[in-house]
Order: C-alpha cells, then structure tokens, then sequence
C-alpha cells in the first residue's frame, strides 16, 4: 500500500455506513509540514481499522499531525457521531468542516483516549466549537451533521512524540 502527503491512501468503506454516508475513499495527511514544522503521520488499514500514527515535533513552530476525508452524509438528519476508537492515552481532536477546502474553519471538539482500550466517543453537534487555526471563532453559525463534507482527526496541543490511534468504526446516528 502506498502512503503519500496530501495523496489518496486508505479505503473506508469499513468505517462509513454505505447508504446512510458516503466517503471518497480517500484520506489524506496534513501536517504541520504545511508551515514549516517536522511532525510526521502515516495513515493506512489494519486489522479491520484505521491506523493513523506518527510522531509529533515541536521544531520550527510545529506540534500537529492530522488526517482527512470528503465525506458525503447525503443530507441525512443525524443528531449524533460515534467513534469506537483505541488510543495510546492521548487527546485528539475530532475535526468538521461543511466545505472541501483542506483550510479553513472547522467544527471541533477532543476526546482522551485509554491506553491500548477500544472505547466508544459519542458527539451531538453542541459538543463542537467553531476554531480557526486553534482559535475559537466568536461566530458559532447553527451547525447539522447533514451539512458535513470533510471528517478529519488531530493530534495537537503540544504532545509531543509518538502517537497510535485506530478507529474501526464511525457512525452517524440518531440517539
């Protein structure tokens, strides 16, 4: 399997409902790299999950590593996102934006994982806030699961080092 930056790498279909969302079949890697930093990630398939890891640099002003993927929800009414996840015991970011662009505003919110222990994350939309650049945005426009066009996960907040995150599920739903 190749792995590339900013490039097609990993299939989804394992972890995107058909019917309900469809994804392009594409993650792409967006790291700190962007401006200037030295973090790395790789993202690719395992075991049924996605594996996204890598290591977290604060040289030259960096301390980010993300991943990414278009999705279509189909204008579904969803009132809930579930993530069933197995960290390494840090923080990462959960991050929706309602365009492509691979910048721009984004819907965020952070969930801790448990060292090595699947765990299930369920998220409404009033647990995101809207951030720029690690900036909370003042404006806060009404935000519906069914308007989602990209789905991405971030490691930031200064932890540096090595990171491991799999996910094997994500799920929209109505709870």
């Amino acid at each position: 399997m190749k792995i590339h930056n900013i490039a097609s790498v990993v299939a989804v279909s394992l972890l995107l409902p058909s019917g309900f969302v469809s994804a392009n079949q594409s993650w792409y890697i967006v790291n700190d790299s962007v401006m200037g930093g030295l973090s790395t990630s790789q993202v690719y398939e395992k075991d049924d999950a996605l594996v996204f890891s890598g290591t977290v640099s604060l040289e030259n002003n960096g301390g980010f590593a993300s991943v990414r993927t278009a999705i279509n929800t189909n204008e579904q009414a969803s009132n809930q996102i579930s993530l069933r996840v197995k960290g390494d015991g840090q923080t990462y970011q959960l991050r929706l934006r309602t365009t492509q662009y691979l910048d721009g505003p984004a819907y965020t919110t952070s969930f801790k994982t448990t060292k090595d222990e699947w765990q299930l994350v369920n998220f409404t939309p009033s647990d995101f806030s809207l951030t720029f650049r690690g900036r909370i945005l003042e404006q806060n426009p009404n935000f519906y699961f069914k308007d989602i066009r990209q789905l991405g996960i971030m490691i930031a907040k200064k932890q540096q080092g090595d990171f491991k995150l799999e996910i094997n599920q994500i799920a929209f739903n109505n709870s």
